[in-house]
């Protein structure tokens, strides 16, 4: 994969690949039986974030407690990645 779009870049305009590879830089991994869910560990919580039709859905555990998020893919990666790294 080439270079990302840039970041105000909505998620909608980023190919399938893309979209993967900014996965990857944050430091998720694709689970091997579902390519749609990627799983992101810190130090303070974990998320799962799912790739679905309409948008894109992070679910935080942390302290035992669990948070969900929905974002549009209208969304800019940057917006999508503070919101994603601030965690829950």
């Amino acid at each position: 994969m080439g270079e990302l779009p840039d970041l105000q870049t909505p998620l909608y305009n980023h190919p399938l690949p893309a979209l993967e590879a900014w996965l990857h830089q944050l430091g998720a991994q694709q689970r091997r039986d579902n390519a749609c869910i990627w799983d992101l560990h810190r130090p303070e919580w974990s998320a799962r974030i799912e790739l679905e039709v309409e948008e894109l859905t992070v679910k935080w555990h942390a302290d035992g407690q669990t948070s969900v998020r929905h974002f549009p893919y209208g969304l800019s990666r940057a917006d999508a990645e503070a919101a994603i790294l601030a965690g829950p």
